[in-house]
C-alpha cells in the first residue's frame, strides 16, 4: 500500500517501530485525513490489501468484543 510505504520510509530512521510509535504514527495519519479522503485510500487498495486490510479490522474488532464480554479470558492463544 502506497500510504504504508510513504510512512515507513519517512518513519523508519525516526522512530523504533514499537507498539507506541505506531499508534502514534495511525492516530496522527487518521487526524489529517476526512472520510473522503480515507475512502479514497481504500479504493485505492487491490484486492490483496483490500482483504488483508478487512481481516486485520475483524480480528482486532473480534478480540475487542471478546475481551469486553465477561467471563472471557484477557488472552487466548487462539487469537494470535
Amino acid at each position: 500500500m502506497k500510504l504504508v510505504d510513504e510512512l515507513f520510509a519517512m518513519y523508519r530512521d525516526k522512530l523504533s517501530g514499537d507498539e507506541e510509535d505506531l499508534d502514534m504514527i495511525t492516530f496522527a495519519v487518521l487526524e489529517h485525513y476526512d472520510r473522503d479522503e480515507l475512502m479514497g485510500i481504500v479504493k485505492d487498495m487491490n484486492e490483496h490489501e483490500l482483504q488483508y486490510f478487512i481481516r486485520l479490522y475483524l480480528l482486532e474488532a473480534l478480540k475487542g468484543k471478546f475481551a469486553q464480554s465477561e467471563g472471557y479470558p484477557a488472552s487466548s492463544k487462539h487469537l494470535h
